[in-house]
């Protein structure tokens, strides 16, 4: 039996942190599995979403998507259903944010959380430096002009249904929607007076503030909490 996980991507009106953000483009192509254990990436899906105000200009500087572009597009409830038809499980880069704007429960591989966990020596974790760490452009059956451009949802569902390919060289599923249940394991930090300090090397009572009286968020959180175990078991 084949096994197929569904690639997704969104471009939308803003970020879970702005108010009422709503998906105005979506991208997906399916990886599957056939009896020689060969991944195939297959089956793009693109759809442009009309919603229900304007797109604001910080989320145009991003995608570049416009207003007539989707003024005659259906809406999410119209085509949500047939998009995700057949699809058990998905995957996205930074899958929090595909999630949060999917009105179903679904098991999520992360392929963001997934490539720190499976390369913490990488030099960035963006869908773009893994590309080209990964020389993703080099893979056989790449096509570049489905790549094109970034920060639109088919193209940058494409680059990450490759990424999630070489994670699944080095994990099961089970263990890549696993990862993705935690947050990401951070190495190195980014902030503050240790910056460019591993976690791994930063003062004991400078974690223990960052674990338990910090206000950074939940993988910084997560991180310095679990260099502190580590450190605690030698």
């Amino acid at each position: 039996m084949n096994t197929t996980i569904r690639v997704i991507d969104y471009e939308t009106t803003g970020t879970p942190e702005d108010q009422n953000p709503e998906i105005i483009e979506m991208g997906s192509y399916d990886l599957i599995q056939t009896k020689t254990k060969y991944w195939s990436i297959i089956r793009p899906s693109h759809q442009m979403v009309r919603p229900s105000s304007i797109i604001p200009p910080q989320a145009r500087a991003v995608h570049h998507i416009s207003d007539a572009e989707v003024a005659k597009a259906p809406t999410l409830r119209e085509v949500i259903d047939d998009f995700l038809e057949g699809s058990p499980t998905c995957a996205a880069h930074n899958a929090q944010f595909e999630a949060y704007f999917t009105p179903y429960n679904l098991s999520w591989i992360c392929t963001y959380k997934c490539a720190r966990a499976v390369w913490p020596d990488a030099p960035g974790y963006s869908n773009q430096c893994l590309r080209y760490w990964l020389e993703i452009d080099q893979d056989k059956d790449f096509v570049a002009e489905q790549s094109m451009p970034p920060h639109r949802a088919l193209p940058d569902a494409y680059i990450t249904a490759h990424i999630l390919r070489r994670l699944l060289a080095k994990r099961s599923i089970k263990e890549l929607i696993t990862i993705s249940k935690y947050p990401a394991l951070l190495k190195v930090m980014n902030f503050g007076k240790y910056k460019g300090t591993a976690f791994a090397d930063a003062p004991t009572d400078y974690l223990e503030w960052i674990k338990n009286k910090s206000e950074f968020d939940a993988d910084t959180k997560f991180s310095a909490k679990y260099w502190l175990q580590k450190r605690m078991q030698k």
